[in-house]
């Protein structure tokens, strides 16, 4: 049986060069993103997001991205629940996807913001009613009794809007991830990777640099 230490990959699908690379990140996440499409990657829009408290206190979760333009990236949660907190204290976030069947990565940081709430709107509308439902019911990070208390709130609720209009929670909506730097990792063989970060400057254009491996 192998160690932990012994668990390696080589990598050697594709390469990342400067001359290859759009002027502007989204362009540039826009082509791999198509690929990721293309590949049939499940959970294509699995993202990593980390954010800290005011004390520096990192937390790291699962998200999926629910859209994207040069405005930035977005997602939705529960503004109640643990994200929401330090995004209110601390409105800053780093997002990572890692594509393995294409040996990438994609690295965001950048500043925070609530979308609208009519986006906010539009999107929770378009989820399954059982989604909706949850939203209420759930008060995500917050301590609970036992499952059975989970459920039989769902019961509750879902008897309750059988009769009245389903609609957004108030503390459930979306957030916009606007970067400052965006970095794409492409792996290659022996640990020499290839990244390439955009770094947004005070004109509003974008530094390419390569960064060591």
């Amino acid at each position: 049986m192998s160690s932990i230490a012994d668990i390696r990959r080589d990598y050697s699908l594709k390469t990342l060069l400067e001359t290859e690379v759009a002027d502007n990140p989204f362009l540039q996440f826009g082509d791999w993103w198509q690929q990721a499409i293309e590949s049939e990657i499940d959970e294509v829009n699995a993202m990593t997001l980390a954010t800290a408290s005011l004390e520096a206190v990192p937390s790291a979760r699962i998200v999926l991205l629910k859209g994207y333009d040069e405005k930035g990236f977005v997602f939705y949660t529960n503004y109640e629940s643990i994200k929401g907190q330090e995004l209110a204290e601390n409105p800053r976030a780093c997002l990572l996807f890692f594509w393995k069947e294409l040996e990438r990565q994609v690295r965001i940081i950048g500043l925070v913001e609530k979308v609208s709430e009519e986006e906010s709107n539009e999107y929770f509308l378009s989820r399954p009613t059982g989604s909706q439902v949850g939203a209420w019911a759930s008060p995500q990070s917050h301590v609970i009794e036992n499952r059975s208390w989970l459920e039989n709130r769902v019961k509750e609720l879902a008897e309750k809007f059988k009769t009245e209009q389903l609609t957004r929670p108030p503390h459930w909506g979306g957030y916009r991830v606007k970067p400052v730097i965006i970095e794409f990792w492409q792996g290659r063989s022996s640990r020499l990777h290839d990244r390439i970060q955009y770094s947004l400057q005070d004109n509003g254009s974008w530094k390419i640099e390569r960064l060591a491996p």
